[in-house]
C-alpha cells in the first residue's frame, strides 16, 4: 500500500487521517478553511460555516480550529490587529506582507529574502529550521501632494 501525501489530501480527508472525529460541524468547519483564500479570523469563519449549517456555534468554531490547530493541520497567525487569522499548512512556505489601513494580507515568497536569512543564521552558528516572516506596510501614495510638482516619468 502507497503512502498518501498530505498535502494531496483535503482538510477532511487529513483529520480523519489523525484519527480525529469528524461531525458535521467539523465538516464544515474544515471546507470554509479549505475554501478560503483569505486569512479569515475565528469570526468570519463562523459568518461563513454558520450560512452553511446554522446549528453551528462561535464555540464550537474556536473549539476546531483550535483542534485543528493542534493536530498540525492549519496555522494560527497574530498580525497584530487583535484577531488570531488561520489558513491551511501551506504546501510551501510563504511569507505575509500585511496592509495596516485594510487589514488585508498578500502571501509573497522572495528567493533573496530566503537566502539571506540562511545566511545571517550561518553567520551567527545557526542551520535555520523554520521561520515566519510579516512585514506590515502601507500602500504608497503615488499621487502628487498639492504642494508637491508631479514627477516627470522618464
Amino acid at each position: 500500500m502507497s503512502k498518501v501525501n498530505p498535502t494531496e489530501m483535503t482538510l477532511e480527508e487529513q483529520c480523519a487521517a489523525n484519527g480525529m472525529r469528524m461531525t458535521d460541524q467539523r465538516r464544515v468547519i474544515a471546507q470554509v478553511i479549505e475554501a478560503a483564500d483569505d486569512h479569515p479570523d475565528v469570526e468570519e469563519l463562523y459568518r461563513r460555516a454558520s450560512a452553511i449549517d446554522a446549528r453551528i456555534s462561535l464555540s464550537t468554531v474556536y473549539r476546531t480550529v483550535n483542534l485543528f490547530e493542534e493536530a498540525g493541520l492549519v496555522t494560527k497567525h497574530d498580525f497584530k490587529d487583535g484577531r488570531a487569522r488561520f489558513e491551511l499548512i501551506p504546501d510551501e512556505h510563504h511569507d505575509h506582507l500585511i496592509d495596516i489601513r485594510t487589514g488585508s494580507v498578500i502571501e509573497f515568497r522572495n528567493e533573496e529574502i530566503e537566502a539571506i536569512q540562511e545566511v545571517i543564521a550561518k553567520r551567527l552558528g545557526y542551520k535555520l529550521v523554520d521561520h515566519r516572516l510579516e512585514l506590515y506596510a502601507v500602500p504608497l501614495d503615488r499621487t502628487p501632494k498639492k504642494h508637491e510638482e508631479p514627477k516627470e516619468k522618464k
